[in-house]
């Protein structure tokens, strides 16, 4: 079910709301989490049982972790351990094993055999909710957060699902306080939140779905035909149509989170104004930052062990945080390369070096372009082809755009691509979305009226008319 569907819009969102209205306060999570469950049963089908299956133990393993318990050190460490590789575990066999056959079998067929291959469907939000597992039992066993003894309220923050199907990510320490309260001002979380799940429902209907179409022409042009003006309208459409998706539905689940009565984090900051690759892992996805920075880069040492062990533990992230999005090679290279820059940067110290001293605009663009860049390989089917698209936009020519990328890119379209370029290239500041939820001046005002009439009006036509595509993450 997605949240930019008529099913979500018109049936289960209203139904939850006027229960979690009319019921008393108390039921709210019990409330959010059989939704929940309905929600994803909805669409994951059979895979509820795994999410089920990971949640009970996950809990159990909890309510042992605590370092309150009577429990000696050394069970709680091997018992963490164990509970780590079952979710890291159930995460590979289900999104790894078939691409790790496949390179098995094609090892294999170069000696003249053959290995049998793996093919498994992939369970909706899986990367998701591991991650908040993880995140649920590490921080308990450090001590910084206390477990949950009731398993309703286990449910609501493992299976809400506002961010249960693509974030953002939520730390247990962020949420944990705030599922034992019960709300004293349920309209007013509502009256909150509706704008701001309005204007993610505009980026993702208005924007990111029209750009859609033209994105995959120009992605899907053969290697023989592609050109630099296909190559580079591909790469600059499909880095709007990433961002507006993307932080579309982190917009609607922060929405939805608000009129449930849960504070969620913010996921993007306006990404695109960075003046530096280090400066933009702290603006995109920034829920996925901040959790690979406290379960992976500070254990292995951060940057407290010398500049060897800081570069190899970026090196681990950003594998790590490659692969986390899809088990293809093309994911590896991005992963690698964003890695890469990230390096260049801490050991070249371009924040205070000659290059530092360009005009802001500048270092703006050029970050901009190695982003751009990125998503090349993030998009294509495979690694020749994101080489070749980014061979022609390196290849300046006057073929133009081929006749398929023409008829793709119609005068809507381009009207909406010129529309979201400048909304990318406005200021750093402010950020469109807690403005538009939390101020009461003037310009938020008048971008709440906008975004509630004409914006949401248009959006509800395109939904119903059934013009809304799957969020993009969900795939992840």
């Amino acid at each position: 079910m997605s949240f930019a569907s008529p099913l979500f819009l018109w049936y289960f969102l209203p139904a939850v709301l006027v229960a979690v209205l009319v019921l008393p306060r108390s039921w709210r999570n019990g409330v959010v989490g059989i939704g929940s469950l309905v929600f994803y049963a909805s669409g994951a089908g059979a895979f509820t049982l795994l999410l089920l299956a990971c949640m009970v133990v996950n809990f159990a393993a909890g309510l042992v972790l605590e370092p309150d318990r009577p429990t000696p050190v050394k069970r709680r460490r091997t018992l963490l351990i164990g509970v780590l590789c079952f979710d890291v575990g159930i995460l590979v066999i289900w999104k790894y094993a078939g691409f790790a056959t496949q390179q098995l079998d094609f090892l294999a067929r170069l000696f003249g055999g053959d290995f049998p291959v793996t093919h498994l469907a992939l369970p909706i939000g899986i990367s998701f909710f591991t991650f908040h597992h993880i995140s649920y039992v590490v921080d308990i066993y450090r001590g910084e957060r206390k477990p949950l003894r009731n398993p309703v309220s286990f449910v609501t923050y493992i299976a809400m699902f506002p961010q249960l199907v693509a974030g953002p990510i939520v730390r247990y320490r962020e949420i944990a306080d705030q599922l034992p309260q019960q709300r004293s001002h349920r309209l007013d979380d509502i009256a909150a939140g509706f704008p701001r799940f309005a204007l993610g429902l505009c980026k993702k209907t208005i924007i990111a779905d029209s750009l859609g179409p033209m994105v995959d022409a120009c992605f899907a042009t053969p290697p023989a035909d592609m050109t630099f003006s296909v190559a580079w309208l591909g790469a600059v459409g499909y880095t709007l149509q990433l961002f507006f998706d993307f932080s579309g539905y982190s917009d609607m689940a922060i929405g939805l989170g608000r009129m449930l009565g849960f504070r969620l984090p913010e996921n993007f900051s306006r990404p695109y104004s960075s003046v530096t690759i280090t400066e933009f892992w702290r603006r995109w996805h920034m829920s996925l930052s901040r959790w690979f920075r406290d379960y992976v880069y500070i254990p292995l040492g951060g940057n407290r062990l010398g500049a060897a062990k800081t570069y190899r533990n970026l090196c681990i992230v950003f594998v790590l945080t490659g692969f986390w999005h899809g088990a293809n090679w093309t994911f590896l290279v991005w992963g690698c390369y964003h890695g890469a820059l990230l390096i260049i940067e801490r050991a070249f110290n371009l924040d205070l070096s000659p290059a530092a001293r360009l005009p802001r605009l500048a270092r703006r663009a050029l970050t901009l372009v190695l982003v751009v860049l990125g998503w090349v390989f993030f998009k294509s089917a495979d690694i020749g082809h994101a080489l070749t698209m980014i061979g022609h936009m390196f290849l300046p020519d006057f073929s133009g755009l081929t006749d398929v990328v023409n008829s793709a890119l119609t005068n809507q379209r381009v009207v909406i691509l010129l529309a979201a370029l400048l909304v990318v290239l406005l200021p750093t500041q402010p950020v469109t979305g807690p403005l538009l939820e939390s101020s009461r001046s003037r310009p938020a005002i008048s971008l709440r009226v906008g975004v509630m009439t004409v914006g949401l009006a248009y959006a509800a036509i395109l939904v119903a008319n059934g013009t809304f595509s799957p969020f993009l993450y969900y795939q992840f």
